[in-house]
């Protein structure tokens, strides 16, 4: 199954696509949308919302994971990255596909085992498990996103793993309580 994630952003919505097949992750394309600075906000959003539209009419994902907002200390950042985040949610809805949020401590949790991996831990974990260099730290963290996708069970909304042993489906649970405390 093909898997989108997207990590939001005004200056750089990053993007990052896996596909699942046989218990293994495999690395379709990465990259991110970053709209002139020039342009006002509202066409920067309109070119968020435009450029992701064209990659998932060219990939054809089956699922999309986007991160949820993490509120910092500054209100205008927020903001910001509440419009990117909603534009992007309006171009993976506009294409029918169920939108999957997740806390980036989750994502983190999920890809490194640590719930307070910095960028570098992300992206040299990314490296590892899918033997590729993410184009840029925005498209790292995308990839991050889209695979902790598979942790997700839409129709029973509990995480999961692949393999049906008791421990993997406790670590799994144990994330998804956590994710849901952020």
């Amino acid at each position: 199954m093909k898997v989108i994630g997207i990590d939001p952003g005004l200056r750089h919505t990053g993007w990052g696509i896996v596909e699942f097949k046989n218990d293994k992750i495999f690395h379709i394309e990465d990259g991110s949308i970053s709209p002139s600075t020039k342009l006002d906000d509202g066409k920067r959003l309109l070119e968020i919302k435009t450029q992701l539209q064209k990659i998932i009419n060219l990939y054809n994902p089956k699922m999309c994971v986007i991160e949820k907002i993490f509120v910092g200390s500054g209100s205008i950042s927020s903001l910001k990255l509440g419009m990117a985040r909603g534009a992007s949610m309006i171009a993976l809805a506009e294409a029918g596909l169920c939108i999957q949020e997740l806390s980036p401590k989750f994502v983190k949790k999920t890809v490194t085992g640590y719930g307070s991996a910095s960028k570098v831990q992300i992206k040299s974990m990314i490296q590892q498990l899918l033997n590729v260099i993410p184009k840029n730290e925005d498209s790292s963290d995308a990839l991050a996103i889209a695979i902790s996708g598979q942790n997700i069970d839409y129709d029973n909304n509990f995480a999961y793993s692949n393999r049906n042993n008791g421990l993997d489906l406790a670590v799994a649970r144990a994330l998804l309580k956590e994710q849901n405390k952020y």
